[in-house]
């Protein structure tokens, strides 16, 4: 049996049923909500490690949801919502959601988001004392404040080093540019984002100037970057 607990939140029952039968298939322990209070307070009572939010709830809105849950935890919260609009998903992401998955969705899609926040969980849990982050051929030292590609050092600015150090310690979730701009910059502009988008391509050029054929950042076009699991090589 798999010790993860998902705390699925879906008012519709046809999916609720796909996503709990896959869930049990895969030996994922499980908790059923379909409206938003009842969300809230599962979540609070049993602390599930993931949360799949439906947004269109009976009851109160899913971006409430996430409102509440995010002033009290911070677990993983993957919003599954027919809400396909950048718009709708760069709100749900600035409030909190690490995911969003646009019904329909495969299963397989299901349960490689579910397992990418796991393992982004293990990892922020197993940082959390460790001072030197790992993933794939990329590495950090966060005491000595430098970045290597295998053994050779990367050149990087100061904000390039902060954006790499802001994306790894968030290894799986998607970053919005106002997020990302506010933790970088303590402020959010358009001449802050167009920034942004500058140092990144000069990141992402560093990252791949080393000969390391792996994809470290993702972009999310209108939305954000998000740095990806590499597998060691």
């Amino acid at each position: 049996m798999n010790n993860t607990l998902v705390l699925v939140v879906e008012d519709d029952v046809p999916v609720m049923n796909l996503m709990t039968t896959t869930l049990k298939t895969h030996e994922y322990r499980f908790l059923t909500a379909k409206s938003g209070t009842e969300a809230i307070m599962l979540a609070s009572s049993h602390n599930p490690d993931v949360v799949f939010l439906d947004l269109g709830l009976p009851d109160i809105d899913g971006l409430e949801v996430i409102k509440r849950i995010r002033s009290w935890s911070n677990m993983p919260i993957i919003v599954i919502s027919a809400r396909s609009e950048d718009s709708d998903k760069i709100e749900a992401l600035d409030l909190g959601a690490d995911d969003y998955l646009t019904k329909p969705f495969s299963v397989e899609e299901l349960l490689a988001r579910l397992r990418v926040t796991v393992r982004r969980l293990s990892i922020m849990t197993a940082s959390n004392d460790s001072a030197l982050y790992i993933n794939g051929k990329l590495k950090i030292d966060y005491s000595a404040m430098c970045a290597y590609i295998g053994d050779e050092e990367l050149k990087l600015t100061p904000i390039e080093y902060k954006l790499l150090c802001l994306l790894a310690k968030n290894t799986g979730k998607v970053l919005t540019h106002t997020f990302i701009t506010q933790n970088v910059w303590g402020r959010v502009s358009e001449s802050d984002v167009a920034s942004l988008r500058v140092f990144m391509v000069t990141l992402r050029k560093k990252l791949e100037s080393s000969g390391d054929r792996n994809q470290y950042i993702q972009t999310h076009v209108g939305i954000g970057y998000r740095m990806l699991r590499v597998d060691e090589q």
